[in-house]
């Protein structure tokens, strides 16, 4: 007899290093009934299942009370005791899991982008989206007086869209500060937008031998060392070597820098990149700007669907951890997706898993060839008759 599809979701993840995380932040401290990976399984419900409230999350699981036990939910789910759960119990135990599930799903992507395997490395995309929130609801999280919000930072592997970092702040801290957390890895590519221009955080990496692509200020002030050869033909207007002219600026970054002026074909408009690699085609560099529009198809993901933009709780520690259960429930889909090679997109396969949650089957059946393509005719005739 098959296991239920919601139980198998969670086989991907280990349980002694769940428990790790609970035990390195007393979780379960004192905790006699509803522990840590019952409140974990009962979250992701609620994304996998689209709830909207409490009380929709306990009338919903109590309709299916027959098959908690044998899903992992030992327990009577209260609305009250999991508002507790996530009012008192550390959001950083799901980051940790988060953490582990990154290492599980990253190394399942690689090769998947092309560009990256042309060039023998790893692109990765950094960024940050704002989440607004009640100004009455949400006190705690500065942004401005009159408005409530936090920032969710993600470095995202290009390679299947798989984030290898996460960190959320205040929305009134500074993006480029992020750049302290990271660890760069020598040989790999950072896209980075604009406001991550810091020439003494982008001298780290170039210390660290990785290299980055970032935009160009207007008021950046440069001598130029050598002009290169251009093929305006691909829209290259200049490329040059540059050094920076004022004082502090070149003490921050003392050696060549690269700018390029590009003119994009399909939209006429101008950029100016700066990178730390002399030697690939500036065509090239341009390519890789353009896989930073990874992390911003990421972020309008999970903002539409799953649920880090209407919270369950109002405090600091109830919101992190529903971002944080997010993020490993967005990491399990990737994960069945490549381990059973289903060519449904993400958001199909969520679409497929909400209603078959207590059914009885193999996860893989599900998403078998002919399914998968009766499937996929369905939805994409509904988006196109709902206008989605």
């Amino acid at each position: 007899m098959s296991k239920y599809i919601f139980s198998q979701l969670f086989e991907i993840i280990n349980r002694y290093e769940f428990d790790k995380c609970v035990g390195k932040y007393k979780g379960n401290h004192r905790v006699k009934s509803f522990h840590c990976w019952e409140q974990f399984l009962v979250m992701s419900f609620a994304q996998f299942s689209f709830r909207e409230s409490l009380r929709d999350i306990e009338y919903c699981l109590s309709s299916m009370q027959t098959k908690l036990y044998h899903c992992g939910i030992k327990s009577q789910v209260a609305r009250s005791t999991l508002a507790d759960a996530n009012e008192n119990r550390d959001w950083r135990i799901y980051e940790g899991v988060a953490k582990v599930l990154m290492k599980i799903v990253a190394p399942m992507y690689k090769g998947d982008n092309a560009l990256a395997k042309e060039l023998g490395t790893v692109i990765y995309a950094f960024d940050s989206t704002t989440i607004s929130l009640c100004l009455s609801l949400f006190p705690w999280a500065v942004y401005s007086k009159r408005r409530k919000a936090l920032k969710v930072h993600v470095l995202l592997n290009t390679d299947g869209a798989i984030p290898e970092f996460v960190h959320i702040t205040n929305a009134n801290r500074q993006d480029m500060l992020m750049m302290d957390e990271l660890h760069y890895k020598a040989g790999c590519f950072y896209v980075l937008d604009k406001a991550y221009v810091h020439y003494k955080r982008l001298y780290k990496i170039e210390v660290c031998k990785a290299f980055f692509v970032t935009r160009g200020k207007a008021n950046m002030s440069y001598v130029v060392k050598k002009k290169q050869p251009v093929n305006r033909e691909e829209g290259v207007v200049k490329d040059q070597l540059i050094v920076m002219k004022r004082w502090h600026t070149r003490r921050w970054y003392p050696a060549f820098l690269r700018r390029i002026e590009y003119t994009d074909s399909d939209t006429g408009k101008r950029f100016v990149f700066l990178t730390n690699n002399l030697l690939l085609d500036a065509v090239v560099i341009a390519s890789l700007y353009k896989e930073r529009w990874k992390v911003e198809l990421f972020f309008k993901w999970i903002k539409q669907h799953l649920r880090i933009k209407k919270f369950f709780g109002n405090s600091e520690n109830a919101v992190k951890t529903q971002i944080w259960i997010a993020v490993c429930n967005y990491l399990q889909i990737a994960f069945v997706k490549k381990r059973y090679d289903i060519p449904l997109s993400l958001n199909q396969i969520m679409q497929v898993l909400s209603v078959n949650l207590f059914e009885k089957d193999e996860l893989k059946n599900l998403f078998c060839e002919e399914e998968a393509k009766t499937i996929s005719n369905q939805i994409s005739l509904f988006e196109k008759l709902t206008g989605q």
